[in-house]
């Protein structure tokens, strides 16, 4: 069995939909067959600026109809995925693992504190300190505060222990993308940055390593 991380650099999102949707459900099929999964797949991306909503969100979460976010140059989505609705856009880093959680011995639940856990070490490496928000899921900052804030968005679909989807983490993000949307069906949390908070720009290639590092540290 071979997991492969692919750096698709910037694609849209249509296209990596139906990149992911291809290779899930052939390895859906082969699990149903009593096959085998021989390959496993972590994408990494950027996408150009488009907002998706969840099997279970709420219309009224995305401020602007399709009209006018097509004016504004972004995309609309529904898709598969849990959660709510959240917004992707250049630099930020959407991963998309495609995985066989029974050959981890992993649960769903235990797969999304994986992700979840992959990303606070990530960005502990370069000196943001995060955690997690009961009943909420993805990363955050200032738990607890007036400033608790995301950073990390995650919504994943899995059948038969397969997954896609994944997580989108800020990097050095455009936040005003966010305001077309309650992020994650919140009005009350702000969304952050990498970049926001270090006050700098961050490179791209350092956070994808990190990532790729912390990762494969805790699907051991």
């Amino acid at each position: 069995m071979s997991l492969h991380f692919l750096d698709e650099g910037t694609k849209a999102y249509s296209e990596m939909l139906q990149k992911q949707r291809k290779l899930f459900q052939e390895m859906v099929d082969r699990k149903k067959a009593g096959l085998h999964i021989e390959d496993e797949y972590i994408f990494m991306v950027e996408h150009p600026a488009v907002i998706t909503l969840g099997k279970h969100a709420k219309e009224s979460n995305v401020l602007l109809d399709e009209e006018q976010l097509a004016h504004h140059g972004v995309e609309l989505y529904h898709i598969e995925r849990g959660g709510d609705v959240t917004f992707h856009g250049p630099g930020q880093l959407v991963v998309y693992p495609l995985l066989d959680l029974e050959r981890h011995h992993l649960g769903v639940r235990d797969y999304v504190d994986l992700l979840e856990e992959a990303v606070i070490r990530t960005i502990a490496d370069f000196g943001i300190s995060a955690g997690r928000v009961h009943g909420a899921s993805g990363v955050w900052i200032g738990i607890g505060t007036e400033r608790e804030r995301k950073i990390c968005a995650l919504g994943v679909k899995c059948s038969r222990y397969i997954t896609m989807h994944g997580l989108a983490l800020n990097v050095n993000t455009d936040l005003n993308g966010f305001r077309l949307i309650n992020p994650c069906g919140f009005v009350d949390k702000g969304v952050t940055s990498m970049a926001v908070e270090l006050d700098a720009p961050v490179m791209m290639k350092d956070v994808k390593e990190s990532l790729i590092r912390q990762f494969l540290y805790l699907l051991r």
